[in-house]
């Protein structure tokens, strides 16, 4: 491999989760280095954190010590080009270009929504209880879910992956989100075709060991 990989990152992080996937499904080795972000007003607010990712977002993945990649669609892109295989994108420019509009959907349209900035901002800004930032979580996660399932219905070659018959970035978007999902509580029956497609790729080597429980930073870290 030839490359020293540091993973900054948050457990539970729907963004870190996408880039352990991709991780692993490409067999890198890499360093987990935890960040908390409720610990102290969150550790990634903190200046030392913001030198090495002004926008003081996780995931941050530094090569060899010296290059710090922030975004985690831009790191999954990145790694895809330096260890091409196994394969995230199809070799087909259309397929490619289908497998980054889901991922994209997910990624841009859907989680930023849902991220723990929106949903602090909600409540100490706005005044929103519990009960007003679920049906703001709901609403956004379910409009993106429902674009999802018809393109899965659309680009699914074997109901058990996003977008035809393999592992894509896709899917390395949609299990994080799910996840979300089910954390807070969204009415999942409408979806059947992402809960195939998660079923099934949660049971894979990869998505196993990125799932947020396996973490080293899990346990030791308060729930809320």
């Amino acid at each position: 491999m030839n490359a020293r990989l540091q993973l900054h990152g948050y457990w539970r992080s729907s963004a870190a989760y996408r880039v352990r996937i991709a991780l692993h499904h490409k067999a890198l080795p890499f360093e987990h280095v935890p960040v908390h972000l409720l610990r102290d007003g969150g550790e990634q607010r903190s200046a030392g954190y913001r030198a090495l990712n002004p926008q003081g977002l996780v995931p941050t993945l530094v090569v060899d010590g010296e290059i710090a990649l922030g975004q985690s669609l831009a790191i999954c892109e990145y790694l895809e080009e330096r260890w091409p295989q196994p394969a995230l994108l199809p070799a087909d420019p259309v397929a490619r270009a289908q497998v980054r509009a889901m991922a994209l959907l997910v990624a841009c349209d859907v989680h930023p929504l849902n991220n723990l900035a929106v949903t602090q901002y909600l409540r100490a800004e706005l005044g929103a209880d519990d009960a007003a930032v679920t049906r703001w979580l709901h609403r956004w996660m379910a409009r993106g879910f429902t674009a999802l399932e018809a393109l899965i219905e659309r680009h699914s070659g074997d109901g058990r992956h996003a977008h035809g018959a393999a592992v894509t970035l896709a899917d390395v978007c949609l299990v994080p989100q799910w996840y979300n999902a089910r954390r807070f509580a969204l009415p999942l029956e409408p979806y059947p075709r992402l809960a195939a497609a998660v079923a099934h790729l949660e049971t894979l080597p990869a998505f196993e060991a990125a799932r947020p429980e396996a973490q080293p930073d899990a346990d030791v870290v308060p729930a809320g």
